[in-house]
Parts: structure tokens; sequence; C-alpha cells
């Protein structure tokens, strides 16, 4: 099926009703059906059509359809105040309780991810979602969704189930629009969880699926997620080279990251020798609304870029990270700190990356990202490990972002003080991504079944992985196991 297609026919339906709100019902369901495929400028006529079917006295079916179209594509064009829109029509939805109606439940949780409240989709309409009587398209959007909601407010390992979800239904249903929107999103989140295969083949399939269905709105967005992957495996030179693409495009205003993206941009110039070219692409763009995700960091961050060696700088920047305590802040928070602790680590101030390092550890591991995990621990081991007993080594795709002359480690290995080195057991063979995620949740405590559950694989799997863990680390049991990662992790 072709939404186009199914667009237009849902339009001519439109034009021979009689009844106003009938006749808005078809056209919100031709906006929904193109919702994935047409860029904002080809929806807009639908936000006018339906403009032209309001009455006075209002009617608030047709208000909550309004509202919600016009404010998606009023933020998808950046239109001032099209967040009111989504506001009312949210507001309207609940005041005369029309979210048992599939077509105005899309509308409410459509309206609250434009708004940037992921946190809010699952509590307030998955029990909705779960009973809805809905065709299999509109099944397969309100699947998806619900699990970016779930994923954007950091519960990834969730939001990859339901994406995955989402693709088979929207497969089963023909809709290759909506199977495309759904690989998408999941080229980043099956990188973040440290599945780059699986990341992988979604990037190749949405690239397909968006060809195939003519999606400006999926292909615009590809680039975005598959910056994730790039990442995660270490490909620096990839992941610059799509940030500048989506700095350029300004890619992100819909996901709350078109700041995020600059910054990070700004900083990779202003760590590499070209200051200029940070303080040019930061010139003119102003603070973010402090509503914004990441915003009560932002500031900090751009007088950080200013004087990347800067102690002050650094400290101020460190403290503002206290302010991303929002579920949307997830996954912010973490890389935030990842890249100061990266910084203090090239200057040499080893205890400061440390710390820093491992708040980004912390944050990962509590929202799943493993595969950010695997990334960040790389830079951890690079720092150094107590002499003596065995490190989890990170997988063969996590080399680190700091080499040995950015770490100021003298040629030899050894720190000033530091005792003669004892052979450091982590030279033999390195675990692969699986096994380390493996050993991380045998050593915090999990039962091989609890393991295979959280990393949803059979519990045979986990059994493998764990012999071979056992065999490279060179310890004999669980308690060793996690023995060894406590004294890597908490060194006295």
């Amino acid at each position: 099926m072709f939404p186009d297609v199914d667009a237009d026919r849902l339009l001519a339906d439109a034009r021979r009703a009689g009844e106003p709100v009938a006749a808005a019902r078809l056209i919100a369901e031709a906006f929904f059906s193109m919702s994935r495929t047409a860029d904002a400028t080809t929806l807009r006529p639908l936000a006018d059509r339906l403009a032209a079917l309001r009455s006075d006295p209002a009617r608030p079916q047709t208000e909550v359809l309004f509202h919600t179209v016009a404010g998606v594509v009023g933020v998808r064009t950046r239109k001032p105040h099209a967040t009111r829109h989504l506001e009312t029509a949210l507001r309207l939805a609940e005041t005369h309780r029309l979210h048992t109606d599939p077509l105005y439940l899309e509308c409410a949780l459509i309206c609250t991810l434009q708004l940037m409240r992921p946190q809010e989709v699952r509590p307030r309409f998955a029990h909705l979602v779960a009973k809805a009587d809905a065709d299999p398209a509109r099944r397969a959007r309100l699947a998806s969704m619900l699990a970016l909601g779930d994923a954007w407010s950091g519960d990834l390992l969730r939001g990859r189930a339901g994406l995955r979800d989402a693709r088979r239904l929207a497969g089963a249903a023909g809709r290759i629009d909506i199977e495309a929107e759904a690989a998408s999103w999941l080229i980043k989140i099956e990188a973040m969880c440290g599945d780059l295969t699986a990341s992988a083949a979604c990037l190749e399939q949405s690239r397909d699926l968006a060809a195939r269905s003519g999606s400006a709105w999926v292909a615009a967005h590809i680039a975005e997620c598959a910056a994730a992957l790039h990442l995660a495996s270490g490909d620096t030179d990839a992941w610059l080279g799509v940030l500048e693409y989506l700095v350029g495009t300004v890619v992100g205003a819909n996901s709350g990251l078109i700041f995020e993206h600059r910054w990070e941009l700004a900083t990779h110039y202003a760590l590499h020798g070209r200051p200029e070219a940070a303080a040019a692409l930061l010139a003119g763009m102003p603070d973010p609304p402090l509503g914004w995700p990441g915003a009560p960091a932002l500031p900090a961050w751009r007088s950080w870029i200013a004087q990347p060696a800067d102690a002050a700088a650094m400290a101020r920047f460190e403290a503002s990270l206290a302010g991303l305590n929002r579920p949307v802040e997830r996954l912010s928070r973490p890389r935030m700190a990842w890249l100061l602790g990266a910084q203090h680590a090239r200057l040499g101030r080893r205890a400061d990356a440390v710390r820093l390092l491992e708040v980004a550890c912390t944050g990962y591991a509590t929202i799943g990202a493993a595969g950010l995990l695997a990334r960040v621990m790389a830079d951890l081991q690079h720092l150094g490990a107590p002499r003596g007993v065995p490190r989890i080594p990170a997988p063969r795709s996590a080399e680190p972002l700091l080499t040995r002359s950015e770490a100021r480690v003298p040629p030899d290995g050894r720190r000033p003080g530091a005792a003669e080195p004892r052979p450091d057991l982590s030279d033999g063979p390195q675990l692969t991504e699986a096994e380390t995620r493996v050993a991380r949740a045998v050593a915090g405590g999990l039962s091989n079944r609890e393991v295979a559950e959280l990393l949803g694989v059979s519990a045979k799997t986990v059994e493998f992985h764990l012999g071979n863990i056992f065999r490279k680390v060179g310890v004999r049991n669980r308690t060793e196991l996690a023995s060894a990662t406590m004294a890597r992790d908490h060194p006295i």
C-alpha cells in the first residue's frame, strides 16, 4: 500500500463528506497516512483544509484534529508558537475524553512527542494503546510512537523491543513507510545498546525502505541515527562527517538535538586545533529555552568550548550537569561527562578524568547503552587499571578515543612514583562485545536466567559466553569474576 495513494482517496472522500467532523476525520487520516513520507510543505495544505472546517461554537473533535496537524507541521517547519497548537490539542482531547477513539489517541501521542515529553507517553497512553481497536497500520504507528517514547526517555532496552515489534507490525500491514521509520530509529538504539551488526543492518534496511516508499521524512533522519553507529563503532571520521552534515542541514529540530549537534561539533573543532571554526559555529547562536532538553548545561558547555584547557571552565561545565535530571536528558548527561573526562585525560588530570568517565559509565549502564559504555570503558582502561588484578577488556570494536600521547603517559607506561609494573593479565584474548555485556551483568550479581532476559538471549548462550569469559579473564567462577571487576572499578 502506498501512503500517498491512500491519502488521495481519503481526501477525495473528505470533499464529498457533508458533515464537518466526518470531513475533518478523513483529512486527519490522510495526514497520518502521509506523515512518514511527505515533507512539511506538502502537509501544510491539510492544516489549511482543517482550519476551513472550524466553526463557532467550536466542535472539540474538529479542534483537536486542526491543532494537532497545525502543530506538527509548525514544528517541522520551525514556526513560532507551534507548540501552542500541540498543547491545545492535548488539553481538548483530555477535557473531552477523546482518547478512547484511536484517531484521537494517535493525535495525543504525536503531540506529546513533538512537545519533547517522551517520559509522559507510556504512563499516559500505554494502557489505551493496548486496548485500542485500531487497523493494522495505525497499530504499527501507535506501537512505534510508544517505543520511541521509551527509548527517548532513557529506557533503551524497552524501546528497542517495542520498535522491533512495531517494525514487524508495519511489515505485516504492508506499510513500508512505517517500517522504514521504525528501522531508522533502531539504527541508533541498536548501536547504543551495543549490537553494531544489528544497527548496520537497520541502516541498510531503512535506506532501502525509505527509497521504496519515497519517504522524505525518514530519509532526512537516517543520518542523525547513523551518527550513533559511527560513534559506538569508533569511526571518528564518519561520525564527524555526519555531524557536519546534520549541523549544515539543521536536522535534529524535532528530537531536541539541534543545539547539541552544534555544540558537539564546536567541541571537536576546539579540541583539535580549530578554535576559530568552533567560535564561528556558535557565534550568533542563542542558548535554547530552559525547557529544552539539555538547556541547563549548554551555557557552561559553550564557555568551556571557548577555553577547553581551563580548569575553572571545566569545573563549571561539570557542575551544570547536576541540572540534567529529567528523563529526556538521560542520554545527554553521560555524553557530556564523557567529553569532559576525555579532555581531563588529555591534560594529564587522571583523577578528574577517572571521576567523570565513571559518571559516564554509570549513566550509560543505567539506560542500557552497552555500546557507548564499551567506548567509555576503553578510555578508562587506557588511563590504567590497578596493577596485579585482571581487567575486563573492552570489546574489539571499542578502541579508546584517547591515544597514549593524549593521556600523557610516559613511554615506558609508568607514572611518576608508580611501583614496578606487574604482569598485566589483560594482554590475552579480548572479550567480544557480547562477552563484555555478560561479564558485567554476571559480576553485578545476576543469574544466568536474569542475564538472558536482560540481554534478550537464551540461557544456553549466556552459559557459552561465561565459559569463554572465565578462560579469557583467568578466573574460575562467578565470585572471582565479580572480585576482578570490582577491583578494577573501585581501586583502593
